[in-house]
This record gives structure tokens, C-alpha cells and sequence, in this order.
């Protein structure tokens, strides 16, 4: 792309995947950048091509470890210093977005914090999916994008063509993203309530709601070791479901996740390719929200509302 393009579109190294599809999708070609790692583990961000006067796209979901986040601060930094017109972060994972009150005494607000690194980098927009909390939009002083993946999932949960379709949640925290989706599709919801010993530890759960001889969807937003959601989907085969199935936007997906998954009542598992998924699961499938940002993307460039791309 030539030094007087609109926009140019980068990425940081584990979200590069991503960037190639968005990028093929907008018919650009992905900016060339260069990351300098030394023997530390400090590295270096330089853009190898004038971006003076453009509307920089930097394509990095912040997903552990932390070298992700660091790593899109310091190409925040470094298009700043090239004289960028505009600097977007495409974070389409927004990482620590779990931490993001107190919810004991004298603990950190984690995603407040890095609402806040990403702002002194200098930031002047961010296009990101599925927040954990949607108050973390609050948290920004500049325009925030929030995309949602229901219009990549709930076009799949169609095409399906279940019979007797209830959406459930696997906790009551979810429940507002659910009732979304059994609106949408005119089908029940089924919540469940569940307690913990500790972190990423279920204790004891209840299902609130009918499954017998229906075919479920469990709707969540993130699985990390996959806990809750394999033993909701447990618990509704037992009660006498058809099928159990699941969405989540974010494939976190840590060990023993995979193992989780392979060996639970669920047919199968879907993300969308938020954050790369390299482990071996067969009922894990992902989506692909590559258009769903190419389309964002093009509409912050052109000054269009992208309010119409939301189905829910």
C-alpha cells in the first residue's frame, strides 16, 4: 500500500493469523513491521514502511501471556512516534476484562489498568468483541467499537435446524446475553446456577429450566478450563437433553480445557477465532470474524455507522 493510503493495517505476532484474513478480506495488504527479540526477552517494534498521515489499524488480541499486550503498546508507541494520523487498536480479545471491579477487599482492577496503558500509549479508537462487562467501554476516554459475535454464531445456530432449541447459560452471570439469543430465535432459555470452591473450581450447580428432549445451545462469552461449561452440559444430558452444544466468543481454552471438552457430553464446542486454537480437540470448530472487523474497519475509514452490523 502506498505511503498516501487511508488506512494501513498491521499485526502483532500471535494475532497475524487474523490480521491475513481481515486484511484479505479488505483487499489491503497487511503491513510490514518488524519485532527485534533479545536474549532477555525485551524486544523491539519497528515499522519497516512510512505510515506519516495514515489511519493505523494494529490487529493484537490480548490474551496471556502478557508479551501480547506489550507488544501492541509498543507498536502504539512506535506509530505515534512515525507521525500516524490516527492509531486504532483492533484488540478483537480484550485480555484481564475479568478483573474489572473489586470484588474483594485490596485486589487490582485489571482491565481499568490496561484501559489506561493503552490510552497513555496513545490510542485514539479501539474495535473489540464480546467484553467480558460491557462497562469497560466506560473505561475509555475515546470512541470504543463493540462488536458482537451473535452475528457470526447465530446465522451457524440456524443453519443447524434443531428441533425442540433451548438456550441456555452455564451461569446466571450470562444470563443477559442468552435471553439475546432465545429472543432472537424465539426459543426458551434455561439458566443454571452454580457456586465456587475458588477460582476455575465449580462446587455444585442447578439447572433452572426444562431440557428433557430438547436440543441445547449453551451461550457463553469466554471457556477457560472449560469447567463450568462441560459440566452444564454434563448435568443437561443427564436431565434428559437431546443434544448439548456450545458457543463462546473467546477460545482461552487453558489446560485441562481440551481434555475437558473431548471427554464431555458435548457435540461439539464453537469459537470464533478471536485467539488462536492450536491444541488437538475434535468438537472444538471455529469461526471466523475476519469480515466482521474487514467491515468495521472499512466503516471507520469511510465515516459510516456500523450500528447496522449488529443483528443483536
Amino acid at each position: 500500500m502506498s505511503e498516501k493510503a487511508p488506512f494501513m493495517v498491521f499485526s502483532g505476532t500471535n494475532s497475524r493469523y487474523l490480521a491475513e484474513k481481515i486484511c484479505a478480506s479488505l483487499n489491503c495488504p497487511l503491513g510490514k513491521m518488524n519485532i527485534t527479540h533479545f536474549a532477555d526477552g525485551e524486544f523491539a517494534v519497528s515499522y519497516e514502511e512510512s505510515i506519516r498521515g495514515a489511519n493505523v489499524f494494529l490487529v493484537q488480541s490480548t490474551f496471556p501471556n502478557s508479551d501480547n499486550l506489550m507488544e501492541l503498546l509498543l507498536m502504539v508507541d512506535a506509530a505515534k512516534r512515525a507521525s500516524a494520523k490516527s492509531v486504532i487498536a483492533v484488540i478483537p480479545y480484550f485480555g484481564w476484562a475479568r478483573q474489572d471491579r473489586k470484588d474483594k477487599p485490596r485486589v487490582s482492577i485489571g482491565a481499568k489498568l490496561v484501559a489506561d496503558l493503552l490510552s497513555v500509549a496513545g490510542i485514539d479508537r479501539l474495535i473489540t468483541m464480546d467484553l467480558h462487562a460491557d462497562q469497560i467501554q466506560g473505561f475509555f476516554n475515546i470512541p470504543v467499537d463493540h462488536l458482537y459475535a451473535s452475528a457470526v454464531f447465530l446465522p451457524y445456530i440456524e443453519s443447524l435446524k434443531l428441533d425442540d432449541l433451548v438456550i441456555a447459560t452455564p451461569d446466571v452471570g450470562g444470563s443477559k446475553r442468552a435471553s439475546t439469543f432465545s429472543k432472537y430465535l424465539g426459543v426458551p432459555l434455561v439458566l443454571c446456577n452454580k457456586t465456587r470452591e475458588k477460582a476455575n473450581v465449580v462446587a455444585t450447580m442447578q439447572i433452572i429450566g426444562d431440557v428433557k428432549d430438547k436440543n441445547v445451545v449453551l451461550v457463553d462469552d469466554i471457556v477457560d478450563t472449560a469447567g463450568t461449561i462441560t459440566k452444564a452440559a454434563n448435568i443437561m444430558m443427564e436431565a434428559g437433553a437431546k443434544s448439548v452444544r456450545a458457543i463462546a466468543s473467546h477460545c482461552v481454552m487453558s489446560d485441562p480445557a481440551s481434555f475437558r471438552v473431548q471427554e464431555s457430553g458435548l457435540t461439539e464446542m464453537v469459537f470464533t477465532d478471536s485467539i488462536p486454537y492450536s491444541k488437538k480437540c475434535d468438537k472444538v470448530k471455529q469461526l471466523s470474524i475476519a469480515d466482521m472487523f474487514a467491515e468495521t474497519i472499512r466503516r471507520v475509514v469511510s465515516n459510516e455507522s456500523i450500528s447496522s452490523q449488529y443483528i443483536i
